[in-house]
């Protein structure tokens, strides 16, 4: 796997495939700079080296050039967090480009416009990727976010640069902490997923059941495996036509010897609001008029009994809606667990939208060991998919 120090970048131009699709608020302000710190060291190293940095990102869903969607209003963001003055042009091939990067001295960041106002980029056009690759002279992929995309800038472009490509910093850590759960891992190993179907997460836990230990179940999940057993979830989010499968998991898990928890007790309410009425109920014994919302004081109890004798953890999916105050108290329990396991030596990766967001929100992303930048690349390999952003720096 070739990463950045296997190249001193002295006097070359490193185009540097990074993740910028940052949030941005009604002035068009960078609400969250996490994606933006991520890719700093990979930068920072290039211009140490005494070379320069070329940024290529997309941000958001633009349908052609449009302004609201244009990478200069980070600029003034990236600067501060890189301590740099970014450089800036109004397009990303061309004569335009390929000017400003002929002027760009040892030393100096120039950030390129959005990919994806060209629509080739998304196309995985090889005309396009050809005129990218005009603009450096080492190729650096540092984007996990956009790697299961074979898009131009992503997969394309690699061929253009044989020897001369690698993987960034974050993206080597990346393929580093999932390779450590999956195939490295010390014993025993857990995962735990949560969210709100199973649907979402078959082929991972299909995957997974050859790697772990123990599965913890939560979230809306949990009620398509405790209805599919013979229990009553009552108004619970519930996939009907997934029992079967669920049914199938228990049993692939025995066979496998794998142990697999579910809440015993939840907070169920009488209408999905934070103001609902709440009451602890048996998991199995829900009735008309309740869901289950969130992991209940037994469930906690159970769950940190098995994080902490675990010593790998891979956490995707909260246990709860956690966005309500009401319903956050399981997935907070579980962040300090997993936290405790940590600070005793644990391996633990958080990744998935909606786990990553609990953690930032409890306060956890730096008592874990680490948290991936990228859902839906980290759910593909999980799932055991070849990624083709990556597969490219490797051929």
């Amino acid at each position: 796997m070739k990463t950045l120090n296997d190249f001193n970048f002295e006097d070359k131009k490193a185009l540097i495939r990074v993740d910028f699709n940052v949030p941005l608020n009604d002035a068009f302000e960078v609400t969250d700079t996490t994606r933006i710190q991520a890719a700093k060291s990979t930068i920072i190293k290039v211009l140490e080296d005494g070379g320069s940095c070329v940024l290529m990102s997309h941000l958001g869903r633009p349908k052609g050039v449009e302004e609201k969607f244009s990478l200069k209003h980070i600029v003034a963001e990236v600067t501060k967090v890189l301590g740099v003055q970014v450089k800036f042009i109004e397009d990303c091939v061309g004569e335009k480009a390929e000017e400003a990067v002929a002027n760009l001295a040892s030393g100096e960041v120039l950030l390129l416009e959005n990919l994806r106002f060209y629509e080739e980029e998304k196309k995985g056009d090889v005309a396009f990727a050809e005129k990218l690759a005009k603009l450096g002279d080492v190729y650096v992929n540092d984007a996990f976010g956009t790697a299961h995309r074979a898009h131009a800038s992503t997969t394309i472009i690699a061929q253009f640069f044989s020897e001369n490509k690698c993987f960034g910093n974050l993206l080597a850590r990346e393929i580093e902490s999932i390779d450590k759960v999956l195939n490295n891992s010390e014993k025993p190993v857990l995962a735990v997923l949560g969210g709100a179907k199973v649907s979402s997460k078959i082929t991972v836990i299909e995957n997974i059941l050859d790697k772990v230990d123990h599965l913890i179940i939560g979230g809306g999940m949990t009620f398509t495996f405790v209805k599919a057993q013979g229990g009553t979830v009552g108004d619970s989010i519930c996939e009907d036509d997934k029992m079967d499968l669920a049914l199938e998991i228990l049993k692939q898990a025995k066979a496998k010897n794998v142990q697999i928890h579910l809440p015993v007790d939840v907070i169920a309410a009488d209408d999905f609001s934070n103001d609902a009425n709440t009451q602890v109920i048996d998991v199995t014994k829900i009735p008309d008029g309740w869901q289950g919302l969130d992991a209940g004081p037994k469930s906690r109890e159970n769950f940190d009994a098995v994080v902490n004798k675990c010593k790998t953890i891979l956490w995707n999916g909260p246990l709860g809606v956690f966005e309500m105050e009401s319903f956050s108290e399981g997935t907070i329990a579980l962040g300090h667990s997993i936290d405790n396991a940590t600070k005793n030596g644990t391996f633990s990766l958080v990744g998935g939208g909606d786990s990553v967001a609990a953690v930032k929100q409890f306060g956890f992303a730096e008592k874990v060991s680490y948290v991936s930048t990228g859902g839906g690349a980290m759910l593909e390999m999980l799932e055991g998919k070849a990624l083709p952003g990556i597969e490219a720096i490797l051929k």
